[in-house]
């Protein structure tokens, strides 16, 4: 029998392939369910309205590095602008303003005042290649590109292949040169100035809730990316119901913006969910990813901070390397500290009283801690789009940082769980949100089964591709998630793996290939990353990385291991600092702990012969994501790592009697 949350009731939802087209809103008798459809730009007017003063959006000066900032009164009349100059551009209804570039007050108003102008929001990831770029701009039709200068080349070199395309428009810096039909921002908005206001009303007007808004790509690791078309209702229905159990004040939150806006994470929390809550949006510089994001946290001191794993990871990794700085007294206040960090928290979140020593704790401890990091008046701490590692969830909570998981997908319009205040669980990534339904579809003997969704937030369908659409949403309005989970006896939904990440063995064997990873690198703290081998394989293998120090200015991953690293090597007996210094020596103490690790885990945690490790190798350079081997939200791209390593991996195969 199939385990459920919520009643299901039987409905069919229409879904569509061309944004020409409507879809059906499932509207509920009662709750956020029954809310009014609104369409995006409704949904911003009532922030426009009820907070004109209040500052929206935030940036720094390149000359002087001084906070710059809007209000909400003009960052309606940026988006009006937009608009007006959009149609003068030939914007069509319905075709697309591609935007390529680091966030940014441009992206933000160019994304919002696509969709006022009658077009779509298409967000390109700056990582994108000039033929991901083509495709993207080409299956969505798009009139206009809006791209900041560093990226302006990848255009260049393509837009004569663009059959739809009318202009560029490029934010930062000035052209390098007159190009036809190009124009720097300035210029750009001084096209709609002597437009009516009325002209934007009209088209606004005319909009309805269950029409396209958005299309959001899918990062295309196993072939073309695929164009989600999300709508005004999808958008602005799951942002109410994310509000729905939220403790954010409104007008009083503040939210540092860096992640990917052509994610749709990003488009969730930093384009929509921020306005929804009247909130502050702070960018981050375009080198945040390589060093600079945590000067600027330090600085902004928001109060919800929304990460990707890799980023709390490598939060994580800073906060050791200070640790291991610190001597006496203080490195005993901070071991003891820790302990009453993980003990209270557990205590919080099975409704007990915190420990003794709490309170002094908080004081003299974790204060202190999360100002190093900028989190001292952070309330919301989030982590998603992808699974974190157990290890690095509990170094947060030793210092009173308790990072609430939550997971969606691109397709159900970016959330679908979320861990809030008095309701989380380590290890799950939260309950279903208000309004909308899940069921675990055929579930094995511990309740694990691909996990199904149904609710307002499901996408209308993939843009041109009728039977991926068919094969995704079924006939009763259930997306197929291709997610493995389970729900427990609460309603928490915890992810157990993904259908198409399974390494099925030549024996026929499902292996989760996450889990084992986790346990490796918890047995082995100072692998950056394990990527488990098997599939149509006889046994199980692995390719391991040391965490190393990353460039700041490009971002790849160095020679030169971590200083924590090193410290954890010298306990080891080993003197190496660097990388290739471990492999051309085959460091027999640090070769040895890997393979202890690794055993330990074959004995202690794997559940059948079929789920061991056999062989490793190590790499001589870390996975980072000019090195491809990592999206655009630091996931692992594992089949572009199985290529690049083939030759290594088929040697692990190669004359072996298992």
């Amino acid at each position: 029998m199939d385990v459920q949350l919520a009643a299901t009731k039987p409905h069919r939802r229409s879904y569509c392939c061309h944004p020409t087209e409507t879809v059906d809103i499932a509207i509920g008798e009662s709750g956020v369910e029954a809310l009014p459809p609104i369409t995006i730009p409704q949904f911003f007017k009532r922030t426009f309205d009820k907070i004109p003063n209040g500052k929206a959006l935030c940036w720094k000066d390149d000359k002087d590095d001084t906070w710059q900032s809007i209000t909400y009164a003009e960052y309606k009349k940026l988006i009006y602008n937009v608009a007006k100059s959009f149609l003068k551009l030939g914007l069509e209804p319905y075709h697309a303003v591609g935007i390529l570039g680091f966030n940014s007050v441009e992206w933000f108003a160019s994304s919002i005042g696509a969709v006022f102008a009658g077009g779509l929001s298409t967000g390109i990831y700056t990582t994108n290649s000039p033929e991901a770029c083509h495709y993207i701009l080409e299956n969505s039709r798009a009139n206009i590109v809006v791209v900041d200068h560093i990226r302006m080349d990848v255009i260049l070199k393509i837009r004569n292949k663009l059959p739809h395309l009318k202009a560029i428009v490029q934010y930062k810096g000035e052209l390098s040169k007159d190009y036809p039909d190009t124009y720097t921002w300035a210029k750009f908005l001084e096209l709609g100035k002597d437009t009516e206001d009325s002209v934007i009303d009209n088209i606004i007007n005319k909009q309805q809730p269950n029409q396209c808004a958005a299309l959001v790509y899918t990062s295309g690791t196993t072939g073309n990316p695929k164009g989600v078309m999300l709508s005004h209702d999808n958008l602005t229905w799951i942002v109410s119901s994310r509000l729905e159990n939220s403790d954010m004040i409104f007008g009083k939150e503040r939210v540092v913006s860096y992640l990917p806006l052509s994610h749709v994470a990003a488009l969730f929390t930093d384009v929509l969910l921020t306005v929804a809550a009247g909130m502050t949006v702070y960018f981050a510089q375009p080198d945040a990813l390589k060093g600079s994001l945590l000067e600027t946290v330090k600085e902004v001191q928001p109060t919800m901070f929304f990460g990707v794993p890799r980023v709390w990871e490598k939060m994580k990794e800073r906060l050791e390397e200070t640790f291991t700085l610190i001597g006496g007294l203080k490195s005993r206040m901070l071991s003891w500290g820790r302990t009453i960090g993980i003990e209270g928290n557990k205590n919080l979140l099975n409704g007990l009283p915190p420990p003794w020593g709490w309170t002094v704790a908080n004081r003299l401890v974790f204060k202190r801690i999360q100002r190093m990091v900028g989190l001292d008046k952070c309330k919301n701490m989030i982590v998603g789009a992808a699974p974190i590692h157990p290890e690095t969830f509990e170094f947060f909570m030793s210092i009173n940082i308790p990072l609430k998981e939550g997971y969606g997908m691109t397709e159900c319009s970016g959330s679908h769980t979320v861990n809030v205040t008095g309701q989380w669980r380590i290890g799950s990534c939260g309950k279903p949100m208000n309004g909308v339904e899940t069921k675990i579809d055929k579930p094995d003997g511990n309740g694990d089964g691909e996990m199904l969704f149904r609710g307002r937030h499901i996408f209308m369908g993939y843009l041109g591709m009728e039977e991926k659409t068919k094969e995704t949403i079924d006939d009763e309005g259930w997306l197929h998630s291709g997610d493995i989970g389970r729900l427990d006896k609460d309603g928490f939904l915890y992810i157990t793996g993904r259908i198409k990440e399974l390494i099925i063995t030549a024996g026929g064997e499902n292996v989760p290939p996450v889990y084992i990873e986790d346990c490796i690198k918890t047995e082995v703290p100072f692998l950056s990353n394990v990527m488990l081998i098997g599939d149509k394989r006889k046994y199980l293998t692995c390719l391991l990385t040391l965490k190393c120090v990353v460039d700041p200015d490009t971002g790849e991953a160095t020679d030169d291991l971590q200083p924590q690293v090193i410290e954890m090597f010298k306990e080891l007996g080993c003197k190496c600092t660097i990388v290739s210094q471990v492999i051309e020596t085959e460091d027999k103490a640090v070769f040895k702990a890997i393979q202890d690790g690794i055993d330990s885990y074959n004995t202690n945690q794997s559940i059948s012969n079929a789920q061991k490790v056999q062989k490793w190798k190590l790499l001589k350079t870390d996975f980072s994501i000019p090195g491809g081997e990592l999206g655009p939200t630091l996931k692992l791209r594992r089949p572009v790592v199985t290529t690049k390593y083939a030759e290594l991996i088929e040697l692990l195969y190669l004359d072996s009697h298992l």
